[in-house]
């Protein structure tokens, strides 16, 4: 039976039948992989931002390195060799979007220590990759979790 309230316990069922704890051994390594893979979501996270600025900084330049002064009518947004670039921009928000809602159902095994290894986890992330630079990256950060 699943659990609809936090719970604190070593036995827990994390995303597959198959990743079971029955041990305090099973349990810390669970522990560890959640927050190593919430650090992980960050640093993607913090990578399709930096991609992000940087494809839009190259947009919005004109070929002589003049700014260009209509951003809302970017041309070369559909130009053929800017393809590549929103290909790649969709490839990350797919994998940083599929890590999310990993980490969402993750805490929805309501497992107390589940919870808190993800939440310091996201909060390591987040001071290693993301609190630096915030002028830049606030740009194009989006404070929803599933953008």
């Amino acid at each position: 039976m699943m659990h609809m309230t936090f719970y604190w316990g070593r036995d827990v069922t994390l995303l597959f039948d198959s990743w079971k704890t029955d041990s305090w051994f099973s349990y810390s390594l669970t522990l560890i992989a959640c927050l190593l893979f919430s650090v992980f979501y960050q640093y993607m996270e913090d990578r399709r931002l930096r991609f992000k600025l940087l494809s839009s900084s190259a947009v919005s330049n004109n070929a002589d390195g003049a700014v260009d002064t209509t951003p809302l009518l970017k041309t070369k947004i559909f130009a053929r060799g800017n393809r590549l670039g929103r290909v790649a921009g969709s490839v990350l928000f797919g994998i940083n979007s599929a890590l999310g809602y990993f980490l969402m159902l993750a805490i929805m095994s309501f497992n107390g220590g589940v919870f808190v290894a993800i939440v310091v986890g996201l909060a390591v992330g987040y001071l290693l990759f993301r609190s630096g630079d915030e002028e830049q990256v606030i740009a194009v950060d989006n404070p929803c979790a599933c953008a």
